[in-house]
């Protein structure tokens, strides 16, 4: 068994020694992929660290970065940390308002920003905010004293030894998304990330040869933890995205082994290969489908205990190379494993991914555990499961009386040495979340099975009454009904009401070439009679498995996309139901009003 780690400076020193001439991080210039080699990127983070002290930076002290993914992120993270000081990542993506609070709460004396843009509007914030001193930026003038690249050389030549912290040293804050009011910065020590970086070595066989591509943002625990510090310690590579729209390209070029993603990424590739297999028709349709049957059926004997036939399995081995092979190339040819986290993927896509001969592994966490809680792996996974608790965490159960939901159902609880430290200056809600016993309330509805699997129902906050007295909890709903590629984002709502309407954004790519193929005019695209006829039918047909109360039947099209810019989404994706609630609120009223009157 590998030796555990107790800090992230401890991760750094192992493997930049051990794997120093592997490939570690892959970035695109001028048209292709190069790459920073362990060795190499040991070499910055040394330099970067002597920059660091030379900015006063020492123990305790705080440096933000305002940056997506990028080397000199992560060299960054590392000086840091070999100082015993503690890193605060911040999104691009977000206001000023949002940088300059988190800056200020976080206390930080230096911030790195991206690019010179982001300087222009930090720089001010030197004048208001006590605690900072210094923002230093990676892409600008490289003259500049505030240009990484200088900060670079001077610490080259101003060498200084690294800190090795104890465990229960804070590595950073990382600032939760905030769906209401301000974010909370979550403290982490190095106790907590490590308990996660060890238990994933011991659970997951990755190693040298394995290659992620890195679009989820390491200013989100996931992204960080998960794929950045654990794939750091294993000694495989990480190509970065370019961007966000760039990923199917980017995916034939770095030919990833790993994909680490959160729902909405599988989603798409859900629709967009049944989209393309929808468009050729003919053999290549029945072949798709009759490859699924048959990787369906297989999985339905190995889940059963039994071992699938010589026929079948010959027949599995001719689909996969004439039809799955086929879609895998997209995606680089070299998938294995597919690592979902950060809400629950449903049943249908995860069948589907796996099906494609990729195998899928779920699991669960939050910024606050560091972050996974439980997870599927090798010879322990359940599809539709988030798997069970990893190695030293304990889950439990609060039970609810919930009418409409299985028996056991109710908050997930969670303890082991993952919790966080606490919400930094809020004592409050950190009591509110965190009993004496160091037990953290998730604020998640779930239930565990009879073999340990934990099973996500949504979130307890989120949930409401219909006027039945039934309870509703619209995660799940939300994310069967966006299995229509007619449908790219939908709230469901429904509090004190007869039963639920939807807020639905369509696809509108998808809905235009349909209106095209129908001749109905696409500025019309959001009231014609067939188009509404079109979202009822494909409501019934993707919302078979949804309860019928919950299922709605009147809802409303719109096709602006919510997203985090228009302030309908986090950073991290996840909806701001307060927010859409409010700015839809005559189409909500008009909706529930039509229902009442059909009612009466």
């Amino acid at each position: 068994m590998a030796k555990e780690f107790e800090n992230l400076v401890d991760v750094f020193e192992s493997s930049t020694e051990k794997f120093s001439d592997q490939p570690l991080f892959g970035t695109k210039v001028s048209g292709q992929y190069q790459w920073t080699t362990y060795g190499e990127f040991g070499e910055m983070v040394a330099h970067f660290r002597g920059a660091l002290a030379s900015l006063g930076v020492e123990k305790g002290d705080t440096v933000a970065v305002i940056a997506n993914n990028r080397v000199e992120w992560a060299v960054g993270a590392y000086a840091t940390y070999s100082l015993t000081a503690m890193y605060c990542p911040m999104y691009e993506a977000q206001l000023a308002k949002d940088w300059k609070y988190i800056i200020e709460d976080s206390g930080a004396k230096v911030v790195l920003v991206a690019n010179q843009e982001i300087y222009e509007q930090v720089h001010p914030f030197i004048d208001e905010v006590d605690s900072l001193e210094r923002v230093i930026y990676f892409d600008g003038p490289a003259d500049s004293e505030d240009a990484y690249e200088t900060l670079l050389v001077h610490g080259e030549k101003n060498p200084v030894d690294a800190d090795h912290p104890d465990s229960e040293e804070l590595c950073g804050f990382i600032y939760t998304s905030g769906t209401t009011g301000n974010p909370k910065g979550v403290l982490l020590s190095h106790g907590n990330i490590m308990s996660n970086v060890n238990s994933v070595r011991g659970l997951l066989e990755i190693g040298t040869d394995d290659v992620s591509l890195s679009f989820l943002p390491w200013a989100h625990s996931f992204g960080q933890v998960v794929e950045l510090h654990c794939l750091f310690a294993m000694g495989a590579s990480l190509g970065i995205v370019e961007d966000v729209t760039t990923i199917i390209e980017n995916l034939s070029e770095v030919r990833p082994t790993l994909l680490f993603s959160v729902p909405r990424i599988f989603n798409r590739i859900y629709d967009g290969v049944h989209k393309k297999m929808e468009a050729e028709g003919g053999i290549k349709k029945m072949l798709f489908d009759k490859g699924l049957a048959s990787a369906e059926k297989i999985r339905e004997l190995e889940d059963a205990g039994e071992t699938p036939g010589f026929w079948l399995r010959t027949m599995n081995g001719f689909y996969d190379s004439v039809v799955f092979s086929k879609v895998r190339d997209r995606f680089g040819g070299r998938l294995k494993y597919a690592f979902s986290g950060g809400a629950a993927l449903s049943p249908e896509v995860a069948m589907f991914i796996d099906n494609l001969n990729i195998t899928v592994y779920e699991g669960y966490g939050l910024t606050e555990t560091s972050p996974i809680v439980t997870c599927n792996y090798p010879n322990n996974r359940r599809i539709g499961s988030v798997g069970k608790p990893i190695p030293g965490v304990e889950v439990t159960i609060d039970v609810l009386d919930l009418d409409g939901y299985p028996e056991g159902t109710g908050e997930i609880c969670v303890k082991g040495p993952n919790i966080m430290q606490g919400y930094h200056n809020l004592p409050d809600k950190t009591e509110a979340v965190l009993s004496d016993d160091r037990t953290f309330r998730t604020g998640d509805l779930g239930r565990l099975d009879e073999d340990g699997y934990l099973w996500i129902l949504g979130r307890v906050k989120e949930q409401y009454k219909l006027e039945n007295g039934k309870y509703v909890v619209p995660g799940p709903i939300e994310e069967q009904l966006k299995l229509s590629p007619f449908i790219n984002q939908v709230m469901v709502e429904g509090t004190n009401q007869v039963r639920n309407v939807a807020l639905i954004v369509v696809d509108v790519e998808t809905l235009g070439e349909w209106c095209d193929d129908n001749g109905i005019p696409r500025e019309e695209k959001l009231d014609h009679h067939k188009v509404k006829q079109l979202y009822r039918d494909e409501i019934k047909r993707v919302g078979g498995n949804i309860k019928g109360y919950e299922r709605p039947k009147n809802f409303a099209l719109i096709d602006e996309e919510w997203t985090p810019d228009n302030d309908m989404l986090t950073p991290t994706l996840k909806l701001k139901r307060r927010i859409v609630k409010n700015k839809y609120s005559d189409k909500l009223d008009a909706l529930f009003e039509e229902q009442h009157d059909a009612a009466a």
